[in-house]
């Protein structure tokens, strides 16, 4: 099997690396030159595109999309949709944001839920998953489309931030927010490919909602690094976007990929994935 990565972040580095092995040859974009072990690097940015592009989704029998889009739309369908269209690939994953559901005062959610972008960045996700879909219903292409809450792992995470003195303990009453691992999204990528559901939204997320400060104290008891001050959230100094994820309340479930597609999560609370990287 050939793997095509619109976009090597870090999860879907992740993915690469800890999958490698189970495809032929992987190949993927950035938007500046770079060298990746194992990969064949391509650039795609909005000022340039390799030539090569066009060849390798020729020969693609899986797509992963991690590439957020902007008010022009998806990049990768606005420049390949006909090359994607009319090549081989038979699983194409799209890595979207529980963010899409909006604020939900906090109630308990899951895929049937229905889209409630506040935000432009969340509307336009909401029309990329759309445009994705939409082909696949065309095309008869196996199009997923993966939900992700707030992503954590190694080099990402709160420790990093207790250590660089950037962590803040923000006390807002009532509010949780859903993680995941980054090893547990690869996880839930593999599963799919070998269960191809056309059409499938599926939320990727953990089993316990909290809130962010008490992820603060665990992280630093663990570590037995200084526990930051309670700053009352209205009196944080916040950027507009960190700001702006405040404003929205949830508890997401994630009932579908564990029934669905058997998926196991390595962890389930913030407690295991902390530990496990301590």
């Amino acid at each position: 099997m050939n793997l095509f990565v619109f976009g090597l972040g870090y999860t879907a580095g992740h993915f690469v690396a800890r999958e490698r092995a189970r495809f032929a040859s992987v190949t993927a974009t950035r938007q500046a030159p770079a060298e990746v072990d194992g990969v064949a690097m391509r650039v795609f940015s909005p000022d340039e595109a390799d030539p090569r592009i066009a060849g390798d989704l020729a020969r693609a029998d899986a797509i992963l999309v991690s590439i957020p889009p902007d008010s022009g739309g998806d990049p990768a369908l606005g420049s390949y949709a006909e090359a994607i269209a009319g090549g081989p690939a038979r699983w194409i994953g799209y890595l979207s944001t529980i963010g899409v559901y909006g604020d939900q005062c906090g109630a308990w959610i899951d895929e049937a839920t229905l889209p409630a972008p506040t935000h432009q960045r969340t509307r336009d996700r909401v029309a990329a998953e759309e445009s994705w879909l939409a082909l696949g219903a065309r095309t008869g292409k196996a199009v997923q489309v993966f939900r992700l809450s707030g992503i954590y792992g190694p080099g990402r995470n709160a420790f990093e931030k207790l250590r660089q003195g950037k962590a803040q303990r923000i006390v807002k009453a009532g509010q949780v927010f859903n993680r995941i691992h980054v090893d547990d999204i690869a996880t839930t990528l593999a599963a799919s490919l070998a269960r191809p559901r056309p059409g499938a939204i599926y939320n990727v997320t953990d089993d316990e909602p909290a809130p962010p400060q008490d992820v603060t104290a665990f992280a630093a008891d663990l570590a037995g690094l200084p526990l930051p001050p309670a700053v009352d959230f209205d009196t944080a100094s916040l950027s507009p976007m960190a700001r702006s994820f405040y404003g929205e309340n949830k508890r997401v479930r994630n009932r579908l990929i564990r029934e669905e597609l058997g998926v196991r999560l390595a962890y389930p609370t913030y407690r295991e994935g902390l530990r496990g990287l301590v």
